[in-house]
C-alpha cells in the first residue's frame, strides 16, 4: 500500500476512475439521479484522501492528467452539433433569445441572493459565472477580483444539480420541446449538464452543445455588467 501511495500518479489516476466507474454502478442499480457519477466519484476521492492520508496536492500530481481529456472531450460536442445543423438554422432566433434569457436569469439570480445574504463584492463576482464551463468562468473571476477556487466548486455544483434535477424540471413545467430542453440545460448547467442532455435525444445534446459557447461568451459581457452593480 505504501509503495502505491508513494506513486503519486499512479494514485490519483486510480482513485478518480475507480470513483466514477462506482458512480456509474450505483446510477445504473438504482436508477436515482442523486447517485450521479460525477458526485459520487467526488465523494470518493475525499473519502479516500481522509483515510490514506494523502494530501490534495499529491493526489492532483496525477489527477491533473484527467483534465487533459477535457479538451478533446469538449471538442467532440461538435460532432452531433455538425449533425444537427439544418435544425439550428431553422431555430437560430430561438436559439440566441433563449440564451439571452438563460444568461439573464443566471447573473440575476446571483445578483439577488448576493443583496439578500449580504455578499461583498469579491463573493459576488465569485459566483457570477456558476453556469457556464469551468475554463471560462475560472478567467472571469480571477479577471473581476473573484475567489477562484470557489468559482470552480460552484460551477461544478451548479452542473451536478442540473444533472440531476433537468430532466425532472422539464418534465414538472411540461417541457417536451427538445430545443427548449438542450437550450435549459446547456445554459444552466454547462457540459455536466450537456451529458445529460445527450442522454435525453441527439437533439438535446446538440443544442445542448451550442448553448454552451453562446453561455459563454455571453456571460463574458453579462459579468462584466452585472460587476458593478454590488
Amino acid at each position: 500500500m505504501s509503495s502505491f501511495l508513494d506513486n503519486s500518479a499512479f494514485f490519483g489516476v486510480t482513485v478518480s476512475l475507480i470513483g466514477y466507474q462506482l458512480g456509474i454502478l450505483l446510477k445504473r442499480k438504482f436508477k436515482n439521479p442523486v447517485f450521479n457519477p460525477l458526485l459520487i466519484s467526488i465523494l470518493f476521492v475525499i473519502l479516500m484522501l481522509m483515510i490514506c492520508h494523502v494530501k490534495y496536492e499529491d493526489y492532483n500530481t496525477g489527477a491533473k492528467y484527467i483534465s487533459f481529456l477535457l479538451t478533446p472531450a469538449t471538442v467532440c460536442l461538435a460532432l452531433p452539433l455538425y449533425q444537427q445543423m439544418e435544425l439550428l438554422k431553422n431555430h437560430v432566433k430561438a436559439i440566441l433569445i433563449g440564451s439571452v434569457a438563460g444568461i439573464i436569469s443566471a447573473l440575476g439570480s446571483v445578483f439577488l441572493l448576493a443583496k439578500i445574504f449580504g455578499l461583498n463584492h469579491r463573493e459576488y463576482v465569485t459566483l457570477l459565472p456558476k453556469s457556464i464551463t469551468t475554463a471560462i468562468g475560472m478567467g472571469i473571476a480571477e479577471e473581476l477580483g473573484g475567489i477562484v477556487t470557489i468559482t470552480v466548486a460552484v460551477i461544478i455544483i451548479t452542473g451536478i444539480l442540473g444533472n440531476m434535477t433537468g430532466e425532472w424540471i422539464c418534465k414538472i413545467f411540461r417541457i417536451k420541446q427538445p430545443i427548449a430542453k438542450g437550450l435549459a440545460l446547456g445554459t444552466a448547467a454547462h457540459a455536466i449538464g450537456t451529458a445529460k442532455a445527450m442522454e435525453m435525444g441527439e437533439v438535446e445534446g446538440a443544442i445542448s452543445s451550442l448553448a454552451i459557447a453562446v453561455a459563454g461568451l455571453l456571460t463574458v459581457v453579462g459579468a462584466s455588467i452585472f460587476s458593478y452593480f454590488i
